[in-house]
């Protein structure tokens, strides 16, 4: 229910957009206050001397009801004016010709009211004291003449018009009016950044194996698709369409939607949707937050990735190739599990065996940090930080694989669970209660994901288990005076909210300069989704759009707090060639604890 009252009836998410916000809201709320009017104005075309009881005669009501109608005819004149002088690009593709309509209705529901209310005050119908309609009181006076005919004229053309509106409305591309309240309240209670998992425990010919045809939509994504407003919000802050990709979640969802409604027994990728917009998703969730009526766009480009990945083996050919090396060497770069632990070579951390008692910190290192060069620094540092606290804590080593993130977001369900199902079962033969991770992937399917399977812990993220580190005393930072932006991993920011900690540490080993996207409505770097095994060949690329971003802040450091960022934004600096260095933040603190010890002695 919190839901319906901060984004119905409050208008939370279209508010986050002040001017197009106010006009949506001012048409919301007017048509609450309005709507017994159309009960009175019924009963006002049957007999002209009749209202409803009590309300139709009080004052106070009949001030409402003229304020919200200007508030409704002024949201309707700034709709115009967006739509027709403004023309924001995040309309391309809606059907403007059939929002025009509608609010060419509503415009003439409001006028249509104020007119027959200024007629009946200028014969003396009204049950109300005049005094209290200021705006239908002063529009009498000038209606007085032609008042006999317009209050006859207007009180039926106010019925008609809104008969004619709930009767186009369903076979509109507007349906979102009657059913996107119930879309918003039927929306995720869950975890932002869990997947619905498929249940394989049932027999072969009942299990659901993501979406082919309309049909296999679940009864939710099908009320996602008839709840689209079309107003473009998601494509606006979209990652994939903003650099010229093919995909624009509005574009899916009314693609969906019209196939759903067509009846057509055809696969929905190719017929309804290319296979390019569903593999150039990076699953970043900034539709998902933006969308007012609470579509969940990821779920129906995963659906889509899955019968594709599991039915018809139809994928980009890299994607192949890091799907073979998770199903074969647990971990997406293909190598010898017994490498796991080359990162911590020298540095004197323990490795958890079998029936030994668990620490009080389980150290989840991941498959970037312990297989990629450039983001093994944050394990590094993590360790060390670690160590410098006393922190009681271990690894897995050889015993820890993939979480199974890339092949879950690739739509491979299957290898994901099947790793998922080893994974729990070490930590819980390991007896772990508490698993600190640098990778925000990681983080996301442990802690969202993992209590499906039967394994529940405390899931902390190595900036919230660092900058409490801080707090407490027992890591002392010396600040230096670089200046420093830091990127906000979607997985982190957006889908698990945190974003308070990460600014701490910057705040406590530099200068903070903020990127104008940042904290829950940040840009991806490109690599979710499984899209950091995957060629970006359309458009232009992710990373170099956000280092950019990055460069332009005048920072000396792009810091990040997520391995695939790590890899992806280092990436971009070297292609753009922007003066940034770009560095996890567990390295920058470590560094600042050793020039504070330094400074100490």
């Amino acid at each position: 229910m919190s839901s319906e009252a901060t984004d119905v009836i409050g208008q939370r998410k279209l508010l986050q957009r002040l001017l197009p916000g106010l006009m949506h809201a001012a048409i919301f709320w007017g048509f609450l206050v309005l709507f017994p009017t159309i009960l009175i104005a019924m009963i006002g075309a049957v007999d002209a001397h009749a209202t409803l009881p009590w309300l139709g005669a009080q004052g106070w009501y009949a001030l409402l009801v003229d304020v919200f109608a200007l508030m409704v005819l002024a949201g309707v004149i700034t709709a115009f004016v967006i739509r027709k002088v403004q023309r924001p690009a995040r309309f391309k593709g809606s059907h403007l010709r059939e929002a025009d309509l509608i609010l060419a209705l509503i415009g003439g529901i409001v006028l249509s009211l104020l007119l027959w209310h200024a007629s009946q005050i200028a014969l003396g119908l009204n049950d109300y004291p005049a005094g209290w309609a200021p705006i239908s009181n002063a529009l009498s006076h000038i209606v007085g003449p032609v008042a006999p005919v317009l209050e006859r004229v207007a009180v039926w053309a106010h019925v008609l018009i809104i008969l004619s509106f709930l009767v186009y409305l369903p076979y509109s591309k507007h349906l979102h009016i009657l059913v996107a309240a119930i879309n918003v309240y039927f929306g995720r209670t869950r975890q932002r950044g869990r997947l619905e998992p498929i249940d394989f425990e049932v027999p072969e010919q009942d299990v659901r194996f993501g979406t082919a045809r309309a049909p296999d939509m679940t009864w939710k994504q099908m009320l996602d698709t008839v709840s689209c407003t079309e107003c473009g919000r998601c494509q606006d802050v979209c990652p994939a369409y903003a650099t010229d990709k093919a995909l624009s979640p509005k574009l899916l969802i009314m693609a969906m939607r019209d196939n759903l409604l067509s009846g057509a027994s055809t696969p929905i990728v190719p017929s309804a949707v290319t296979d390019d917009i569903v593999w150039d998703c990076v699953t970043c969730g900034a539709c998902v937050r933006e969308c007012p009526v609470n579509i969940e766009h990821i779920d129906h480009i995963i659906d889509l990735r899955r019968n594709l990945v599991m039915v018809e083996s139809r994928f980009p050919e890299e994607a192949g190739a890091m799907l073979r090396d998770v199903d074969r060497t647990s971990n997406p770069w293909g190598k010898p599990q017994a490498d796991r632990m080359q990162w911590a070579e020298g540095l004197g951390v323990r490795v958890l065996q079998a029936g030994e008692v668990a620490p009080e910190v389980l150290f989840w290192v991941g498959c970037a940090p312990a297989f990629d060069e450039r983001a093994r620094k944050a394990a590094v540092s993590t360790a060390k930080l670690m160590q410098e606290a006393g922190v009681d804590f271990a690894v897995l080593g050889p015993r820890e694989a993939c979480t199974g993130d890339p092949a879950r977001r690739m739509g491979d369900e299957y290898t994901f669970q099947r790793l998922a199902g080893e994974n729990v079962a070490t930590l819980n033969r390991a007896g772990v209660k508490k698993i600190v991770t640098t990778c925000p992937h990681c983080f996301n399917s442990i802690g969202n994901e993992y209590p499906d399977f039967g394994g529940r812990y405390e899931v902390v993220h190595h900036t919230e288990f660092l900058a409490e580190l801080v707090r407490d005393g027992r890591l002392t930072p010396a600040p230096s005076d670089r200046t420093i932006t830091y990127h906000d991993s979607c997985y982190l920011a957006r889908h698990n909210d945190i974003r308070s900690e990460p600014r701490e540490l910057v705040a406590a080993v530099g200068k903070p300069v903020e990127m104008p996207r940042n904290r829950e409505r940040t840009f991806c770097c490109g690599a979710g989704g499984a899209r950091m095994w995957m060629e970006e060949r359309r458009g232009r690329p992710i990373n170099q759009e956000r280092v950019r971003e990055a460069a332009a802040t005048g920072a000396e450091t792009l810091a990040v707090a997520c391995p695939f960022c790590t890899v992806m934004l280092d990436d971009g600096v070297r292609e753009t060639g922007a003066k940034l260095q770009v560095f996890d933040l567990a390295t920058l603190l470590h560094d600042a604890v050793v020039r504070g010890r330094e400074m100490g002695t």
